[in-house]
């Protein structure tokens, strides 16, 4: 595929980097307490942890939303590359090559996959490429080449992801940052869809920031990760190591040290327990 090759070719070298930010909404919340982390060019690194831990707060940060919820970053700084991120409008973050996927699969519903996807593809170079890049969406997402012509508002929930992905892709993000892309879809198409986020960005060079509750899957795809709880990093190391630690086994993949189920009814109050607490 010659324009994958071309997109290889032009990977980006920049890395991601969060310092110590801390974010306010309302000018009275402190959601983030401290956030550090970091995704270097072409790597995979999820961000794990429970609801409301901050992780959407986290995207949401570097991509430039907040403000749309009257959020600030009051502390720290978040570099992509030497650039500064934060204090960037999100339009500005998306032209400088970061693109967020929101949690709940958002479309125009009353357009067309197709219709989507052009315009998702009107941010690179005012759509002059749409064509190839419809093609190359529909390389990864064959589902939605033969559905091109239907109503977003009438696709399955895994068709949809599949969508918002595509979309994304035709801004051509060099870091493509995706919240709970596996939210309310079946294990065989979650594997399917993290099998494709995997091609995509081993294949194209892109790095990916995942964010995720479905810890199984977030670890066999990443090269890193970070746990989150309470607005801070309690926890990070590479994927490998990370699917090997006690306290993600015992509390992200529910399994006891003996390798069996773990019986959550045997754990009234588990954060105790965790030894990155202690």
């Amino acid at each position: 595929m010659v324009l994958r090759d071309e997109l290889k070719a032009s990977a980006t070298t920049a890395t991601l980097s969060v310092g110590n930010i801390e974010v306010v909404y309302n000018s009275v919340i402190l959601v983030l307490r401290g956030i550090s982390l970091e995704v270097a060019p072409g790597q995979v690194v999820s961000l794990l942890g429970p609801n409301g831990a901050g992780k959407s707060t986290t995207l949401k940060a570097i991509s430039g939303l907040l403000k749309a919820e009257l959020g600030e970053v009051t502390r720290g700084q978040i570099l992509w590359g030497d650039d500064r991120l934060d204090g960037l409008t999100a339009e500005e973050v998306v032209r400088m090559g970061l693109a967020q996927v929101i949690e709940g699969r958002p479309l125009f519903r009353h357009l067309t996959v197709e219709e989507n996807l052009r315009i998702g593809g009107m941010v690179y170079q005012g759509g002059r490429y749409i064509r190839r890049d419809l093609e190359r969406v529909y390389h990864y997402f064959p589902a939605l080449g033969k559905l091109a012509r239907r109503v977003s508002g009438y696709l399955s929930g895994g068709e949809g992801q599949m969508l918002v992905i595509g979309r994304a892709m035709m801004a051509h993000p060099q870091l493509l940052m995706l919240d709970e892309p596996s939210l309310g879809l079946a294990p065989m198409l979650v594997h399917e869809i993290f099998d494709i986020i995997g091609d995509i960005s081993r294949g194209e060079g892109m790095s990916v920031l995942l964010v995720e509750q479905n810890a199984r899957a977030a670890l066999e795809l990443a090269d890193y990760a970070y746990v989150m709880e309470n607005g801070r990093i309690v926890l990070d190391g590479p994927a490998e190591q990370m699917r090997e630690n006690e306290d993600i086994k015992e509390f992200y993949l529910g399994l006891n040290q003996a390798g069996g189920r773990k019986n959550y009814r045997e754990v009234k109050h588990y954060k105790r327990r965790k030894r990155w607490l202690g």
